[in-house]
């Protein structure tokens, strides 16, 4: 793949391209000229966007940690780099098989280096388009939920204001809620799970404000 092709994939163009060749090379295909210490601060970064994005999903401190800790691993980023095709745009030894940690520390490499080629709302706008944010949200109906306890209150239905923000190539939607005077949004590559993840921020802030469904 083409320096060209992932920059399309990514949806981002580098004004530094040596960056951008840094964070797809792997320590087995150069021992200097390598992405271990871009990986090292991408982690840091995504972490950080990461916490101020789900900062107000009104769950306690441990919930929000354990939250972080299943978007950030791994396990997590690494179909999230699949999908952006960095596998096969990674510069490694053709002994270097097998890695499971490649393609998650290649992603995390390139948030670093979005971020010192473009600044830190580039390299945001990068992770909150592309990561799975969802967590364990997908097991949970929040948008049925939310609906049963505004009807059980009196309140009118939830009424998802929506935009499509992204491109055919990289899709991003946004879902919008507002209650009592405050907005909550979601973000995502498809318009089902942004309403999720709206409506389960809405969901955990309206069941303290207005009532619970006793779980």
């Amino acid at each position: 793949m083409t320096p060209q092709e992932v920059e399309k994939n990514i949806g981002y163009v580098f004004k530094d391209k040596e960056l951008l060749r840094r964070a797809l090379t792997l320590i087995s295909a150069d021992p200097e000229f390598n992405n271990q210490t871009l990986e090292f601060f991408g982690d840091a970064i995504i972490e950080f966007v990461v916490s101020e994005h789900i900062y107000g999903w009104n769950k306690t401190e441990g919930e929000l940690t354990e939250l972080r800790k299943s978007i950030v691993s791994d396990k997590a980023l690494a179909p999230v780099a699949g999908k952006l095709g960095l596998n096969e745009a990674l510069i490694k030894s053709v002994n270097d098989v097998n890695n499971k940690k490649a393609l998650p520390s290649a992603y995390e490499a390139l948030v670093a280096a979005i971020y010192f080629d473009g600044g830190l709302d580039e390299a945001r706008s990068f992770v909150v388009r592309t990561i799975d944010f969802t967590g364990n949200l997908a097991q949970i109906n929040y948008k049925g939920k939310l609906q049963e306890l505004l009807q059980r209150n009196g309140q009118p239905i939830p009424n998802y204001v929506r935009t499509d923000a992204g491109t055919p190539r990289n899709p991003v939607f946004i879902a919008r809620l507002t209650y009592y005077g405050r907005q909550f949004e979601g973000v995502a590559d498809n318009v089902r799970t942004a309403e999720q993840i709206a409506a389960g921020k809405a969901y955990n802030f309206l069941r303290t404000k207005i009532g619970t469904d006793g779980n």
